[in-house]
């Protein structure tokens, strides 16, 4: 397993005491990518692939939308696998993900009744290509977050009697609980450790307070994944993540947005601990 010190020590630290952030995603992938090891990167790319997700979506509607940079893939290749298969050949996986050559065949054959959107089944195909990467850290929270958003959904169904079981995305164990369970914790209290702490987010009506303790779920998460992992590319990605987070706050209303992570981070300051060999 590759040790990343200097980047790990060089690494800026995550606050929000200034009015901007002086580090982005978009700067992690011109910075430091190129100085991981190829197995890395592949799972650093796994992140990534959410722009390319939504990139995707956009160019099977419009191929001169402008698409987000942030992703892996340019317009060029992502136009050409969605050609590739229109046209009934095979995209090129060593090129790309094989999970969207099996969404674009699933997406070309479909047929007009289908009820499942094309959004939420290249989401749940997505999600099972990147729980099987192999890294527990990494294929762990893909699983986290996929039970957080399904067990969420599961909620709001129930709320507006909506049949759950067509909200639900995903194959794992939860996912197939909260579609056919009909307890009114799913049969997931004691199964899933954080359920408890989901249910009472969900009670909560003030969506930015919500969502603020949906990240702090989130981030208590990955300090807990991570305490071990001290110069690895699990840090990084953790990293990565928390870059993401903190940038979709700022780019919501700025003082709203930096006072609701500065809250925060001081609850979480209080508890992460560093090894005494690193203080």
């Amino acid at each position: 397993m590759s040790k990343y010190y200097y980047l790990v020590a060089g690494l800026p630290e995550l606050t929000l005491e200034d009015s901007k952030l002086s580090y982005t995603i978009a700067d992690f992938k011109t910075e430091i990518y190129s100085s991981l090891s190829m197995a890395d990167q592949k799972l650093i790319d796994l992140f990534y692939l959410k722009f390319d997700n939504a990139n995707l979506l956009k160019l099977l509607q419009n191929k001169e939308a402008d698409i987000d940079l942030r992703g892996n893939y340019t317009a060029e290749e992502l136009i050409e696998a969605i050609e590739q298969i229109r046209e009934g050949g095979e995209m090129d996986v060593k090129k790309l993900p094989s999970y969207l050559s099996t969404f674009l065949t699933d997406y070309f054959n479909a047929s007009s009744d289908e009820t499942v959107m094309p959004e939420d089944h290249l989401a749940a195909l997505y999600y099972t290509y990147a729980m099987q990467c192999g890294n527990q850290f990494v294929s762990s929270w893909f699983e986290f977050n996929l039970n957080i958003n399904n067990i969420l959904i599961a909620f709001t169904a129930r709320k507006y009697k909506w049949d759950v079981s067509r909200n639900v995305i995903g194959y794992t164990d939860v996912c197939e609980a909260l579609r056919t369970s009909g307890a009114r914790d799913f049969g997931l209290t004691g199964e899933v450790e954080y359920f408890d702490q989901l249910l009472k987010i969900n009670e909560l009506t003030e969506l930015v307070e919500k969502e603020k303790k949906l990240d702090s779920l989130r981030w208590n998460w990955m300090e807990d994944a991570v305490f071990f992992d001290y110069f690895t590319v699990e840090r990084l990605f953790a990293f990565v993540l928390k870059l993401e987070m903190i940038e979709r706050w700022l780019a919501l209303d700025k003082e709203k947005g930096n006072q609701l992570f500065r809250n925060i981070i001081d609850e979480l300051k209080n508890e992460v601990q560093i090894p005494a060999e690193f203080k």
